[in-house]
């Protein structure tokens, strides 16, 4: 009998947690399908940005030395064929296919957006948005859109350097934050320079070339627009037949096994199991690639695989080089009054940033040692499961 193959499309956070972890069994090969030959600290983005770090790992460091990395691009998965099909015209088969797409920027429906505004969500994007900042002088204005962690993050790094930005919310700073949280990060950014635009009104309605047009009127002058309000994931799972939720992730049960096919699981971002995806993060990422994994090796092993039951820390943010904040949370994801912020939270989000690469090493190099996704929630999510079957039973958008 031959080698199991298993095929990993995608190789960030989740995907290569999963890969490292299925060499655990003997018998498998496994293959990891990326467009990149290098592993990208996509939390690391905005350092590449501000030029502190080139957000990239050698796959040789973080990837097991039995896993085939194929440098290509998924076009479409062949469920029934049981195949992947690539860009490069090549076809590969699988006995099992591991999903984990990630996400990335997405079209935004703002006139001027698309033309005039710099997105920030993959490192081709933060490469291009470093060598414009690189031939813009630092006096001109930067507009960042978008106050989650990673326009937070960003504004900080550029306003370190000396730069005059301008963080325009949509709303209110840092979303998930406790409030004495985001009246910490407040206090940094004010003492940064930067401001912030908050509250109603807020949202931007239009980018020019040198405009940023506030829904309520005001044009906030912008030399360079960052745009970082929201992501997408990628459509290959719609493109390729398979059922997904109203933003593209591939649906699955609590065992991430598509709702169409038991030899295709999904982790990370473009994953959406019941219909009640997680926070798009690599906290969530990789424990989400762990179970995956676990998932094909009992379905490899003839057993039924566990169900999801994920628990969070809480969030990591940077604010330049010289502070942070790691804002706790409850387990089933919400914020806490409790945070470590200043110098102390710079370390320790630079600390969590190097402990995300050593997790994926640890596993590469004894495979089945990541345990993380195994420290339950609690009855949380549970309690959404009910609630949604009981109110809303129709609620997931089937797409074919």
């Amino acid at each position: 009998m031959g080698n199991i193959e298993i095929v990993v499309v995608g190789g960030g956070y989740a995907g290569v947690m999963a890969a490292n972890r299925l060499t655990l069994r003997a018998g498998v090969r496994v293959t990891v399908v990326n467009p990149r030959e290098s592993f990208v600290e996509r939390i690391r983005l905005h350092q590449l940005v501000g030029g502190s770090d080139d957000a990239v790992v050698a796959y040789r460091e973080v990837l097991a030395e039995g896993v085939r990395l194929v440098v290509d691009s998924v076009d479409r998965i062949d469920a029934a064929g049981r195949a992947v099909e690539l860009a490069s015209g090549r076809r590969l088969g699988y006995d099992h296919l591991v999903y984990a797409v990630g996400s990335g920027s997405t079209g935004t429906g703002v006139p001027g957006c698309d033309e005039f505004a710099l997105p920030l969500a993959t490192f081709e994007e933060a490469d291009r948005l470093r060598a414009v900042l690189l031939d813009t002088p630092e006096s001109a204005p930067v507009t960042v859109v978008g106050a989650g962690p990673l326009g937070i993050e960003t504004a900080t790094e550029l306003a370190e350097e000396g730069r005059s930005v301008t963080l325009v919310c949509g709303g209110r700073l840092g979303p998930y934050l406790h409030r004495r949280g985001r009246r910490s990060v407040a206090r940094r950014m004010a003492a940064l320079g930067v401001t912030v635009l908050d509250g109603p009104g807020s949202r931007a309605a239009e980018v020019t070339p040198d405009t940023v047009r506030l829904e309520d009127g005001r044009a906030v002058p912008s030399e360079v627009t960052v745009w970082t309000a929201g992501f997408g994931v990628p459509d290959l799972a719609a493109r390729s037949g398979l059922t997904t939720d109203e933003l593209g992730r591939l649906l699955t049960d609590e065992t991430l096994t598509s709702v169409d096919d038991p030899r295709i699981v999904a982790a990370g971002d473009s994953a959406a199991p019941s219909g009640l995806p997680l926070r798009m993060s690599c906290q969530a990422a990789m424990p989400l690639g762990a179970r995956a994994a676990d998932t094909v090796l009992s379905r490899i092993d003839g057993e039924e695989p566990e169900t999801l039951n994920q628990a969070f820390a809480g969030q990591c943010i940077s604010l330049g080089r010289e502070a942070g904040i790691f804002q706790f949370a409850r387990r089933h994801d919400v914020a806490v009054w409790f945070h470590i912020g200043g110098r102390p939270g710079a370390k320790l989000k630079e600390f969590v940033c190097k402990g995300i690469v050593k997790h994926l090493s640890e596993e590469a190099h004894q495979p089945g040692s990541y345990r993380l996704h195994k420290v339950s929630g609690g009855p949380a999510r549970e309690r959404r499961l009910r609630a949604r079957s009981a109110d809303a039973p129709g609620s997931v958008e089937h797409v074919a």
